[in-house]
């Protein structure tokens, strides 16, 4: 299936590492014109030399930081809100700090983007489409994973609602919701064997997933491929979640 965004701008949040930074160089292989968004300097002259895309530094977890770098974008088509963080602590030790960090990345940046691109695009009249990427902690509780699991699941929501009330602007959201993705954040959670191996046991295809199948589906879900698709909490997750 050939995939392609000519005349497209895309904005991919969290950009910098792991699978926001595949979406992003997928994007730019399909033809987009992609902004990098990430909270790191470095991570963007890097995809700025490896890819030419534009960038804009930002803490996301910051609402008005936000806001200015939606506004620093420019008119957006394509929205990735994929900036993320996992704190991993008990319920009875997660704190109201790591939990305010969790939510307002994972959440609330995901709803602050999601508006300001969303007001330009009905502004604009030409429709869009949106993808939230969201986890199969969404759905199935997670040990030691208390604040991810309850941003994702009110990610997953906020898709919904997104979709509903955006649809008549002819603006899709759907979001993607893998499993344990070997980044370098999941290589640190997943990667010990005592940890990693039950997780593993779980998942059918019997195999963790890679930055480009998060990409691959994204992109589908971007596309005019999938015009009548929104809504849609799509798992990328091996079969984990059948179970």
């Amino acid at each position: 299936m050939d995939i392609r965004f000519e005349g497209k701008r895309a904005l991919v949040t969290g950009a910098g590492k792991g699978i926001g930074r595949e979406i992003a160089a997928q994007l730019v292989k399909s033809g987009a014109e992609v902004v990098a968004l990430s909270r790191t300097q470095d991570d963007l002259d890097s995809l700025k030399a490896e890819l030419g895309c534009l960038t804009v530094l930002a803490d996301i977890g910051d609402a008005q930081q936000a806001l200015k770098a939606v506004e620093a974008a420019g008119p957006i088509d394509l929205l990735v809100n994929n900036a993320g963080v996992a704190i991993i602590e008990p319920f009875l030790e997660t704190s109201l700090d790591h939990w305010d960090t969790v939510l307002n990345i994972n959440l609330r940046a995901a709803f602050v983007v999601g508006q300001a691109v969303a007001k330009g695009m009905v502004a604009r009249g030409i429709g869009g489409s949106i993808v939230n990427v969201s986890s199969q902690a969404s759905q199935a509780a997670l040990p030691g994973h208390t604040a991810y699991c309850a941003s994702k699941a009110g990610l997953d929501h906020l898709t919904r609602m997104m979709a509903l009330e955006l649809g008549p602007h002819n603006i899709r959201v759907n979001a993607v919701n893998p499993t344990v993705i070997l980044t370098p954040m999941g290589e640190k959670v997943w990667g010990d064997p005592a940890k990693g191996a039950p997780m593993l046991a779980k998942i059918p295809l019997g195999r963790f997933g890679r930055p480009i199948h998060v990409a691959d589906a994204v992109l589908y879900l971007l596309s005019d491929k999938a015009d009548m698709i929104t809504g849609v909490m799509l798992p990328v997750d091996g079969g984990y979640l059948v179970g």
